[in-house]
């Protein structure tokens, strides 16, 4: 008879990690209304940083920084801004400091993203995910960088797994994420000196995130699924590692890549069945959106 598998339990940061860590904090998120960055956001407020969330959704994000605020204790302010557009991330990044007068911490964390093959794929979708994930992040550094050099504080840039293995469906996100990558750890060089760390958070299968809900099948969420550590990821998997990388704990720790999917990224070869999925389209259709 066989054992049972392990299966990691899910914990709050507050568990680990005093509730003060970040008093006196200021921490600036792309695309914190929602999903994985707003996870973050929060768990960083309830170690006592204020937060100002960006995104283009003006509704949306004066909602959720009622809710974030009620739900921690701490400031939550909103700035709408786009990430493909510099000036109005410079505007952001000023009325955090007109508010707040510093910026600590900063969540490159805008992303767009859809299913369609390569040969199903303007070249205006492809931009347009090149745009929000890769030049946002860099836009969002160069908005910022003043203040958080001055601050000596640190950058968490959010990818993903999928360019680790090539990914059917996923190019236009596997070649953005690369670049993110690769930005990050151009960052933490060239800025080191300054004081200033940047590591890269890429998550694996995060459940209840949009993407996670594209992907899952309805009857099955497992749909071949397997990892290590006994199960999809959660949202607060993803927060806790973006405490501890704010945290004084990884003062010595900067231009890496840290997967958070339980181990999973070991076994996989492709999510999807292969090569069935890329012979006959019609088998990921209700996942695929081919143009923008």
């Amino acid at each position: 008879m066989s054992l049972p598998a392990y299966v990691a339990p899910i914990l709050d940061s507050t568990s680990s990690f005093k509730s003060n860590i970040f008093e006196g904090k200021v921490l600036f998120c792309t695309g914190g209304a929602s999903g994985i960055c707003r996870g973050m956001t929060e768990a960083v407020m309830r170690h006592g940083a204020n937060a100002v969330i960006i995104g283009r959704r003006l509704d949306r994000l004066e909602q959720t920084s009622k809710e974030l605020s009620a739900a921690t204790g701490r400031s939550c302010i909103s700035a709408q801004a786009d990430v493909r557009q510099p000036k109005s991330l410079k505007e952001a990044a000023q009325k955090a400091i007109d508010v707040f007068g510093r910026i600590d911490f900063v969540i490159c964390g805008a992303a767009g993203n859809f299913m369609a093959p390569i040969s199903g794929l303007s070249e205006n979708a492809f931009k347009t995910v090149i745009e929000i994930d890769t030049l946002g992040t860099y836009n969002t550094i160069k908005a910022t960088i003043p203040h958080v050099r001055a601050t000596k504080g640190a950058y968490i840039s959010v990818s993903a797994t999928l360019h680790y293995n090539a990914t059917p469906y996923q190019v236009h996100v596997s070649a953005a994420k690369a670049a993110v990558d690769a930005l990050s750890n151009v960052l933490a060089v060239e800025e080191g000196p300054h004081g200033v760390r940047s590591n890269v958070i890429a998550p694996g299968f995060i459940a209840g995130t949009e993407g996670f809900d594209r992907l899952a099948n309805k009857n099955d969420q497992s749909n071949g699924f397997s990892a290590p550590l006994g199960r999809f990821g959660d949202v607060k998997d993803v927060a806790n590692a973006a405490v501890f990388l704010f945290s004084d704990a990884a003062s010595y720790v900067t231009g890496q890549v840290i997967p958070i999917d339980g181990g999973a990224e070991h076994l996989r070869t492709t999510f999807f069945p292969y090569p069935q999925s890329v012979l006959d389209p019609t088998t990921m259709q209700k996942l695929m959106k081919g143009k923008l």
